[in-house]
């Protein structure tokens, strides 16, 4: 194509210039972390952000409020302020992701790893090795989660499982005095997010979501250019979850059930979830079943998440309705490998567009998510495009900043992102020391995970339109869709009605 064929806006995309945020002065980025303020509706680190301040300027304003503040969870089991101010953590599922949050933690400051808890003996091992490279003490290892729960030297405990163990997880920690750090999707239904937060109310206990877009920079500053009306009155935003490298870009291989292998502890990795025989392939792509999983949908969840925390963090729509299936592949898989989802929310309406034959559509590398470079927008796999009646904004998840463009596609500003663990899980850390909320309290946790089981209930039941009550947390008359709300518990394994 010439350059004459090209529209202002497909140039501006192409050329990706590395403008300032706001075309006056330098981009803000601010390195320090923060806890969310109790008892108000927009964040300190929001006007920080905004006005410039400086790391040091900041940290000075915060040692002088400190004394003042009012804590926004009562002071018990306060012994994280020990005189070394030492935080001990175990670790809840030693996989990918696990490890990864557990060697990011075990960098900050007076942070320990006391246990493992992994249902599969070679990989608590490998984890325990890794950690004690680390740390210079061995962790202990269990797959038995009551056994950590029952140290009190441990404050806070990270859950980094299959999704069918996280509210159960949580809530157990919560009764036993713990903090949690809960990977995404935070749960599994409807009804497991609500207890969830009831546990973490009830026992004053930090529950950080693990929406890491929620600590960065450039969300907060997003969210007061969208307040200010930078873009105008917001209508109508488009949230993208193509990520063929998930879920749906590939067959679900029918494999035989059979004996799990000798070091794994089959029943506790079930956990919640159905009774079954072991199977190598659920056991290794449990992401693709409805029993451990919401699939690609749930991964999106990032960007649902990011998208509505812009937007001012607005209570659930009130109607769903979904299009979509398993079309790439006829093997009898779970998940839609095609999702279209419209939410329809006070007075605007979002799209979710979920796929998974799409490998032309990619995440954010990290020369974007850490570097200077922006994403190519029309084939980023998570981005967010909003629009309002005068400017239109493009977003990306974990690290990948905003662009806001005019009709004659000028860019005319922006903040560069960087991966927001860097804020995310000092923040944690921060708040079970201080007691204050975290950024990714539970609530909103929940509130965000909603929209992606509203997106699988709707697809489950037959592509219906939903109308969802946000008091009682159930679906007006739809029998189908309220089966779909919480799950059958085996037996020791239930959430409880009262947490």
């Amino acid at each position: 194509m010439s350059t004459l064929q090209r529209g202002p806006l497909t140039r501006a995309l192409e050329s990706r210039r590395p403008l300032d945020m706001d075309r006056r002065g330098g981009s803000v980025h601010h390195e320090g972390t923060w806890c969310r303020q109790p008892a108000s509706k927009t964040f300190v680190a929001e006007k920080l952000l905004m006005s410039g301040i400086t790391r040091r300027k900041f940290m000075g304003r915060a040692a002088q409020g400190a004394a003042a503040a009012a804590m926004a969870l009562p002071a018990v089991a306060r012994s994280a302020q020990s005189p070394n101010n030492r935080v001990v953590l175990a670790l809840m599922g030693a996989g990918g992701r696990g490890m990864d949050l557990i060697r990011k933690m075990l960098e900050l400051e007076n942070v320990s790893v006391k246990y493992i808890c992994e249902v599969e003996g070679s990989r608590a091992e490998a984890a325990a090795k890794a950690v004690q490279k680390l740390q210079k003490s061995w962790p202990k290892t269990t797959p038995e989660l009551r056994e950590v729960l029952d140290d009190k030297e441990v404050h806070g405990v990270v859950i980094a499982t299959p999704e069918q163990w996280h509210a159960l997880a949580t809530v157990w920690a919560c009764q036993a005095g713990k903090d949690v750090y809960v990977e995404k999707n935070i749960s599994l239904t409807i009804w497991e997010g609500r207890k969830m937060v009831e546990a973490a109310r009830k026992y004053g206990r930090v529950v950080q979501a693990g929406l890491q877009n929620r600590s960065a920079p450039y969300a907060f500053s997003a969210r007061q250019y969208i307040a200010e009306g930078g873009l105008g009155k917001v209508l109508f935003v488009n949230v993208f979850g193509m990520l063929g490298s998930v879920v749906g870009g590939y067959p679900c291989r029918a494999e035989p059930d059979g004996p799990p292998p000798a070091d794994l502890d089959w029943d506790r990795w079930l956990g919640p979830a159905p009774e079954r025989p072991y199977n190598r392939q659920v056991h290794r792509n449990w992401y693709g079943y409805w029993d451990y999983s919401g699939g690609n949908a749930s991964d999106a969840i990032h960007t649902l998440d990011l998208a509505r925390m812009v937007l001012g963090d607005p209570p659930p729509p009130a109607i769903i309705q979904c299009l979509g299936g398993r079309f790439q592949f006829n093997d009898g898989g779970q998940m839609p490998d095609v999702q279209i989802v419209a939410y329809q929310f006070d007075t605007w309406v979002m799209s979710f567009w979920n796929t998974g034959f799409t490998p032309y559509n990619t995440k954010s590398p990290g020369e974007v998510r850490y570097g200077s470079k922006w994403p190519y927008w029309p084939q980023n796999a998570d981005r967010i495009e909003i629009y309002g009646t005068r400017r239109m904004m493009y977003l990306g998840r974990h690290g990948a900043g905003w662009q806001v463009f005019e009709a004659d596609g000028k860019l005319v500003r922006e903040h560069k992102g960087y991966h927001p663990d860097k804020w995310h899980l000092p923040n944690f850390i921060e708040c079970i020391r201080t007691r204050k909320e975290p950024n990714g309290q539970i609530e909103q946790g929940h509130q965000s995970a909603c929209l992606e089981h509203f997106a699988n209930i709707a697809y489950r039941t037959g592509n219906q339109r939903l109308v969802f009550d946000a008091k009682s947390e159930t679906f007006v008359d739809n029998e189908a869709a309220n089966r779909l709300l919480r799950p059958a518990y085996r037996k020791h394994y239930r959430v409880p009605e009262t947490v």
